[in-house]
């Protein structure tokens, strides 16, 4: 079925849903016929109709023109009834309020107020002078008047002025002319609703608009005593709850602020806002509100996710919430269920995940024909970019009027070559027929240049699955649900990770007293944990693949983000396991490292008195918290490739299998160094053996594997205390070499003879001065076809916990001062350069790192 099709039929289900459900499209019906015109009678009534929907008010890039119609059509089928525009970004709302739209902004606001108009919703226009109107200032007056009197010409008939967010001082000319903060905003707010005819939807947002904003309390504010008494009674004052956002909001307290106020509030409603966290995103049931409460309520409209495809459940949840107490109204008996609204919303949400969109719901048939090709074919890494390590963000520009904002890239159509790469390794990987766990303890796969190269030029989803399953989309809300709860699978997550890092000591790798039963149910949790991060990694992975481009793009920073914590949470424990040193170690203990660690999880440390953004990044951060380098913030935040990639990763402790792939790995780096030269006389072994072989033999524990579908694609090594590990080199290492390969006279390649000289000279004396605050010393190698940074941040990170697991205070990794890229890696990754050509007898540049 071609696209265009697909929309058309898309549109005909939501009409025909919309015909099954007329008894909860009562309020909607209404409003069309008030925004058509109507008596006294019916103007009276609709001023006490109970406002219900969604507010677009947040913080962040507006939605699109596309995006506000799909609302509009979502609204009308759950029964919602107004649509409050107000993006904080749109600098003709907020900064420019005193600007007049342009006549193709004119165009663009019409035809949204009446496409919202026509599907029976109410479009009430926000505007927010606060931040530098004068009050006392007629010309001001004029200009606000002018602005709404041009709202009021494209259709609008509902308006809201918004004094949120602003600073309570006065200009001295204000503070001549009004008593205080609030009689200077109540003076403008009823001029301007009495110049506007006194719609009879008329929104006042105070700067005291939530309990903890209160000084002293609700019930003694001067500021809310002024607005209660001096506002004009048909003006409705918005409200947040006791918090910016409120877990809940009680009946008792609604009572109260209805008294201060002098009548029942509008509820504006952050709940599933996200627009102070940029690691946070909430999938979860609209819910910790009574459907009672609308007795004290003049309405509530829910200010949602910045990301548009995010808001489906909570609007869904939303609209079962608002239909609860209609039904009661109406004689049937409905309670409103959080988990019987969620498991509806579920429902329908997969219907909607399979649909064939464009990011930004592009509708246009040009862009149904270009739609095909990206939901169709799987997105490619870019593996043709010249650089290992590449910043990959850009972030796009704000319109001065964003009702059209531009939509997120779509991915492009593959060439032939990438189809013919992506054929053969799927064959390949149907050959293979293992998963990734049971592949990864299979015997290394083959790694020549050839086949690397072939690797490069396209990659397969994983497993071939494209699409999402209704368990894994009951995943990914569970991971990303509320903001004051978690959902099962989060909470899950970091209870498993909380007790398995207390009780690492049974799995220690010199545990005097070994307890098999406690050893036995250690290994059991953990290997659950893991498999709930295999689950993530696998989530992330069917997002990339679905066909539905406009929930990938809005999704993918998320599931992407929580992916890559995942993968470290994933490594530290299976390192862990005989790994992990008890108190008798000599740098340190993991009873000292973890001490500082969380041990609880933010939900526990919020409380009900604190705001959601006190404890930053949500799932992902907790897990961050968790580990030893959890304070770290840089080896945690960074941004999402600009091409999201289905390629599924996996780090984990290296195994002696291991070495024969990996040293055929930095063999191919080596020779791509050398322009592709390999004299038939060197030995295969002597740059591994160089590069990895003295890490591998003397220090395993500390090196760390990144793989991927077809094999082994990069290492991070690393030794704990250096002074140690040289005189281990010295005493055992380099005497093996020297056996390994013996001087034969004329027969002995010079490169050989050579790299065995540059053995010796590696284990060379580090300063005293250095060793003393980076004792560990660490060594990434990842193939130049592996484009997505993060993961080689994430490999590194893996490592990095591993070493403050065990004591270190600091790590130290030797670089060549030519390599640019790595240097500029290691930067950004907390590396300070702390020597240069001054640690060993040939010029090299020595970054340094505490932990």
């Amino acid at each position: 079925m071609h696209i265009e099709s697909k929309h058309e039929e898309y549109s005909r289900n939501l009409s025909r849903s919309t015909g099954r459900k007329k008894k909860h499209l009562f309020s909607a019906i209404r409003g069309r016929q008030e925004a058509e015109g109507g008596s006294g009678a019916e103007r009276m009534e609709e001023g006490k109709q109970f406002l219900c929907g969604v507010v677009e008010g947040f913080y962040g890039r507006p939605w699109s023109m596309n995006q506000r119609k799909v609302l509009f059509q979502w609204m009308q089928l759950w029964g919602l009834n107004t649509y409050l525009y107000g993006p904080k970004d749109d600098l003709k709302h907020r900064l420019l309020w005193r600007e007049v739209y342009s006549p193709e902004e004119e165009a663009q606001l019409h035809t949204l107020i009446v496409e919202a108009q026509s599907r029976g919703l109410r479009f009430v226009y926000a505007l927010s002078p606060g931040q530098d109107i004068v009050f006392s200032s007629s010309f001001d007056m004029t200009l606000l008047k002018r602005k709404l009197k041009q709202v009021s010409d494209l259709g609008c008939q509902a308006y809201a002025i918004l004094f949120d967010d602003i600073d309570h001082s006065m200009c001295q000319a204000d503070s001549e002319a009004f008593s205080s903060f609030a009689h200077a905003q109540i003076t403008v707010t009823n001029e301007i609703y009495r110049f506007l005819g006194e719609p009879p939807v008329f929104l006042f947002c105070p700067t005291e608009y939530c309990g903890s904003l209160c000084s002293p309390s609700v019930a003694e504010s001067p500021y809310l005593q002024t607005v209660g008494e001096d506002l004009l009674p048909n003006i409705t004052v918005i409200w947040t709850g006791s918090k910016v956002i409120s877990r809940k909001l009680s009946l008792d307290c609604l009572a109260e602020l209805e008294s201060v106020l002098q009548r029942p509030p509008l509820i504006w409603d952050n709940l599933h806002a996200n627009d102070y966290d940029t690691r946070r995103l909430f999938l979860g049931p609209f819910k910790g509100r009574d459907p009672h409460i609308r007795s004290h309520l003049r309405g509530l409209l829910l200010n949602p996710n910045c990301e548009f495809e995010a808001n489906y459940i909570p609007l869904h949840t939303l609209g079962s919430w608002y239909r609860a107490e209609k039904d009661d109204v109406q004689g049937e008996e409905y309670n409103y269920c959080p988990e019987r609204a969620l498991t509806a919303a579920l429902h329908d949400w997969m219907e909607e995940l399979n649909q064939p969109l464009q990011a930004g719901r592009q509708d246009s048939k040009a862009d149904h024909r270009a739609s095909v090709s990206s939901s169709r074919s799987k997105t490619p890494d870019r593996s043709d970019c010249p650089s290992t390590f590449r910043a990959t963000h850009a972030v796009p520009k704000l319109p001065v009027f964003p009702l059209d904002s531009s939509s997120p890239p779509s991915s492009p159509p593959l060439s032939k070559a990438d189809k013919e790469g992506r054929e053969g390794e799927k064959k390949r990987s149907q050959q293979q027929g293992q998963p990734l766990a049971a592949s990864k303890s299979a015997a290394p796969l083959g790694g020549g240049r050839a086949q690397r190269e072939q690797r490069a030029q396209g990659r397969g989803l994983c497993n071939g699955k494209g699409l999402l399953s209704e368990a894994q989309v009951r995943l990914l809300v569970g991971l990303h649900y509320l903001p004051h709860e978690h959902g099962p699978s989060a909470q899950k997550l970091l209870q498993d990770l909380t007790w398995l890092k207390s009780n690492c000591h049974l799995v220690g790798a010199n545990s005097k007293k070994p307890q098999p039963q406690k050893v036995d149910e250690w290994r059991g949790r953990a290997s659950r944990f893991l498999s709930l991060c295999e689950d993530i990694a696998q989530l992330h992975c069917s997002v990339v693949g679905g066909a539905n481009r406009a929930v990938l793009y809005d999704l993918y920073p998320y599931v992407w983000d929580l992916r890559n914590t995942a993968l470290v949470a994933k490594a530290f424990i299976c390192w862990l396991d005989g790994r992990v040193l008890s108190d008798s170690s000599s740098l340190g203990s993991w009873r000292n490292c973890f001490h500082w660690c969380g041990k609880t999880t933010g939900a526990d440390q919020l409380g009900v008195d604190s705001e959601p953004w006190v404890f930053k990044g949500g799932v992902s951060g907790e897990v961050q918290m968790l580990l030893p380098v959890g304070s770290s913030s840089e080896l945690f935040t960074h941004p999402p490739p600009l091409f999201p990639t289905s390629r599924l990763y996996n780090i984990r402790p290296y195994h002696s299998k291991d070495k024969v792939e990996l040293y055929r790995m930095v063999r191919q780096l080596h020779l791509r160094t050398q322009g592709g030269q390999e004299s038939s006389m060197a030995h295969p072994d002597v740059i591994g053996d160089r590069c990895l072989g003295p890490c591998l033999a003397l220090s395993p524990e500390y090196s760390f594997i990144l793989e991927d579908e077809l094999g082994i694609c990069g290492c991070v090594l690393g030794i704990l205390d250096v002074r140690s590990f040289a005189k281990r080199c010295q005493g055992s290492w380099i005497p093996a070499m020297r056996d390994k390969y013996p001087p034969k006279g004329n027969g002995t390649h010079s490169n050989t003879l050579e790299l065995v000289q540059l053995m010796e000279e590696d284990q060379g004396e580090y300063p005293d001065s250095l060793l003393y605050h980076f004792p560990s010393q660490l060594r990434l190698d990842a193939l130049p076809e592996l484009v997505d940074i993060s993961v080689s941040r994430t490999l590194l990170t893996a490592l990095l916990t591993a070493l403050k697991a065990n004591g270190s205070q600091g790590v130290f990794c030797e670089v060549q001062p030519t390599d640019h890229q790595r240097l500029e890696f290691l930067t950004k990754l907390g590396f300070l350069e702390i020597l240069r050509g001054e640690a060993r007898s040939r010029e090299g540049v020595v970054l340094g790192r505490l932990l």
